[in-house]
């Protein structure tokens, strides 16, 4: 394996090198540094969305989500994802309409133009924050995970997630989002061949589709109907996690900019299609594999620790039990996606506080740049405090940022002038929604999740905002 690995991670490398050098531009301006010149064409547009939204969390998350929660899984994901897709068409369409009007520096900056109102921008700003940290965590955990099982006694896990930031703010400070693009497409393409190559090979050894739900049924038939083994896919569930999803074009500014540099409208809705089609292709492997878990692993992880049970399993299913040059070709594709996806997020992150700074340009990007390395920082230091349920915390990270989800609508759709009351409301809710997962509020209200009853209160809200505005006058 450590030979594939060296052929396989020297041609990823050599091709970051060329993306980073074909990105470089000397004197280039914040615009192009921060949105790629805003030119992204279909191909290029679809793997990069794809791949800043199916990720490190795809490799790890769904296979073990799968093992521990049973099919009710597909349920939550391709029903959100196809309808996410149906409002990316749309959303797409009335985002770049406003970005025409009033330009564009991170949606916390338009929204503050919307608004007229600075603390708008500082409260999304605020939430991208303190939720796409901890996803950037997920990933750079992902990866140390499978590198120390690679290589046991060569470095500490801590050890290889700061290899990992480094190399990734090396990257994203010479080529900018248009690296970053290009690695994209890298890890996209990587992402969709490991998966269905280990998937089959899982198939496999069950001996077929039909063979695979008939073993499951025997060794947990809860795992093939909602709400699984641990009750988790209740209705309220699939409805809070639909929002969640389907706000994420609007909310996740990682992927709300790459709807924003696509070079034309046709595009983007055609690139909007296209990431449905490959959500359905990059999910359905990790059914497989999942299940896998459940009926080859069963002996190997019972009576270890849910923290050990996910490791073991990635390990055993991604490395130990497959071939040599697939191992390596998935501990590639595992990095490819950890390091895409933690640009992509904190490049966000970076282009989220350019857009809040009333500085010059030269003085912006310098201070942007200092920002990124700083919330890599921060990111590496939590991706050292979180050791499993990366599922769940990708969850809990969609759906906090969904919660700003109605005042970004309202501000990007209105025509009126809108009063400040949905800004102090969106702010609550994110402080009682942090409550809630501290466990100092409770985790429902009236049999009602937290997440979906601040979500709906907000949106009453956002919607009586507009009902009462003034008309502005062209």
């Amino acid at each position: 394996m450590k030979f594939w690995i060296l052929i396989f991670g020297l041609a990823y490398v050599g091709l970051l090198l060329l993306a980073s050098l074909k990105s470089y531009k000397k004197g280039r301006s914040v615009e192009d540094f921060m949105l790629a010149g805003s030119s992204i064409g279909i191909i290029l547009g679809v793997l990069t969305y794809a791949a800043a939204l199916f990720s490190t969390f795809t490799f790890l998350g769904m296979p073990d989500f799968f093992r521990r929660h049973g099919v009710g899984a597909w349920i939550f994901l391709a029903v959100s994802d196809g309808a996410m897709v149906f409002f990316i068409v749309w959303f797409g369409y009335k985002i770049r309409r406003k970005v025409g009007e009033l330009g564009f520096k991170g949606v916390a900056g338009m929204i503050s133009t919307c608004y007229g109102n600075k603390w708008a921008g500082y409260t999304i700003f605020l939430t991208a924050f303190l939720f796409l940290i901890p996803y950037v965590g997920i990933q750079i955990q992902g990866i140390a995970i499978f590198m120390v099982a690679a290589f046991p006694d060569f470095i500490p896990s801590w050890g290889w997630a700061v290899l990992i930031v480094s190399v990734m703010l090396i990257y994203s400070e010479i080529g900018g989002l248009k690296a970053i693009v290009y690695s994209d497409a890298i890890q996209g393409l990587l992402l969709l061949t490991v998966l269905w190559i280990i998937g089959i090979n899982c198939l496999n050894d069950f001996g077929g589709l039909g063979a695979m739900f008939d073993r499951v049924e025997k060794d947990n038939v809860a795992l093939l109907s909602t709400p699984g083994p641990e009750g988790l896919f209740t209705p309220q569930f699939f409805i809070a996690s639909m929002i969640a999803i389907v706000m994420i074009p609007v909310t996740q500014p990682q992927l709300t900019t790459r709807l924003v540099v696509m070079k034309s409208m046709k595009s983007m809705h055609l690139m909007a299609v296209a990431v449905g089609a490959f959500a359905i292709l990059v999910i359905t492997p990790t059914i497989f594999i999942g299940m896998y878990g459940v009926s080859f692993l069963q002996d190997t992880l019972a009576g270890l620790p849910t923290a050990q049970q996910a490791g073991t399993f990635f390990r055993e299913t991604f490395l130990y039990r497959q071939p040599g040059m697939i191992a390596a070709l998935a501990l590639v594709g595992l990095i490819a996606a950890g390091l895409s996806t933690t640009n992509a997020q904190i490049f966000a992150l970076g282009s989220e506080l350019r857009g809040l700074l009333p500085y010059d340009e030269k003085t912006v990007l310098r201070i942007t740049k200092i920002g990124i390395f700083i919330f890599a920082l921060i990111a590496l230091i939590f991706s050292e405090l979180i050791k499993d349920q990366i599922a769940m915390l990708a969850r809990v990270s969609f759906a906090g940022t969904a919660l700003m989800g109605p005042m970004i609508l309202l501000g990007i759709l209105s025509d009126r002038k809108i009063s400040a009351f949905i800004i102090v409301a969106s702010f609550a809710g994110l402080v009682v929604f942090l409550l809630s997962l501290a466990g100092v509020v409770p985790s429902t209200v009236l049999g009602i999740r937290m997440d979906l009853l601040l979500f709906l209160v907000l949106s009453v809200v956002a919607l009586g905002g507009y009902l009462t505005g003034k008309k502005v006058l062209d």
